[in-house]
């Protein structure tokens, strides 16, 4: 029987698969469809200080191999979210991140000043990289300074383990990746989104009420198979692989590139147990290569 356990090193996790944030509600939505104890723990949708709408519709847009959105991050609030949410959230053998949103520095602060009260929570995943709240596309995480700066800061307001969400939209992922480990951070994820947009030839309008969106699915998968493998390659501090994830064998890649875990997000849209079932299926690769621990798989990409 091959062995899932993952040990990110402020944190140890059953097997490798998360559910990425903002694909999977609070968690507990998805309980009719999966075992939730089946997978390493799930990422919550992002969550501002006080509730928020996001953006209006139409904010959703199908392309091929991919999905646009632009939802906006629309949440309920840390206090909603710690009175209703969070108390169901405990009882599950998973991990709980929670993903951490501001409009500001202040914002990001008194988020996680709210959180750091609350019991239940493993982690923060700190969102620097999300496209689709402006239109266009800025956020910390296109710098290295403004990466830094906002990363130091979130830190050393933090009792707990914070993790940097970083955004594909740059130059050098390196460079990004070396400024949150600089900062303090505990660890990486990566990808976001990829800024997008869609187009209606009939009407000549953007497809999106927002124009730009962010663009995930399996046609990113190559993109963020290479950012996460120099990220990985850039760093010491653990990684967190995420981008077009829809198979077990598609989380293996990612670990051999040097991500010690994953994240399992448009995939939910098409089938609300695949993060369950993607763990199931590394399992599986694993036992048929014989392959005792799948923590030994982590690094190994051949280049010679």
């Amino acid at each position: 029987m091959a062995d899932l356990a993952i040990d990110l090193g402020f944190l140890k996790l059953r097997n490798p698969v998360l559910t990425a944030s903002g694909t999977f509600g609070y968690g507990l939505e998805f309980a009719p469809f999966m075992d939730l104890d089946k997978i390493g723990g799930i990422v919550v949708k992002g969550l501002y200080y006080g509730p928020r709408e996001g953006n209006p519709p139409p904010r959703l847009v199908e392309t091929t191999g991919g999905l646009i959105n632009a939802i906006g991050l629309q949440g309920v609030g840390v206090e909603k979210f710690a009175a209703d949410i969070l108390p169901d959230l405990r009882k599950i053998d998973g991990a709980v991140f929670v993903n951490v949103c501001g409009a500001s520095d202040d914002e990001y602060l008194k988020v996680i000043e709210f959180l750091d009260r609350q019991d239940g929570i493993d982690a923060y995943e700190l969102n620097i990289s999300c496209p689709n709240v402006k239109k266009n596309g800025l956020c910390p995480a296109l710098d290295p300074d403004a990466t830094y700066a906002l990363v130091k800061q979130a830190k050393a307001g933090s009792r707990r383990p914070l993790i940097a969400k970083l955004s594909p939209n740059v130059t050098d992922i390196a460079e990004i990746a070396r400024a949150a480990e600089e900062a303090g951070a505990d660890g990486l994820s990566l990808v976001n989104t990829l800024l997008a947009m869609a187009v209606d030839a009939e009407t000549r309008r953007p497809k999106l009420a927002n124009v730009f969106g962010g663009l995930s699915g399996p046609a990113i998968k190559p993109v963020a198979l290479r950012m996460t493998y120099q990220a990985a390659s850039a760093v010491k501090i653990p990684v967190i692989g995420m981008g077009g994830i829809m198979s077990g064998v598609d989380a293996i890649e990612y670990l051999i590139v040097g991500a010690r875990a994953v994240q399992v997000g448009t995939a939910n849209f098409i089938d609300p147990g695949a993060a369950a079932r993607i763990a199931g299926e590394m399992k599986d690769f694993c036992e048929r290569k014989g392959i005792a621990r799948i923590a030994d798989v982590i690094g190994t990409l051949k280049k010679d």
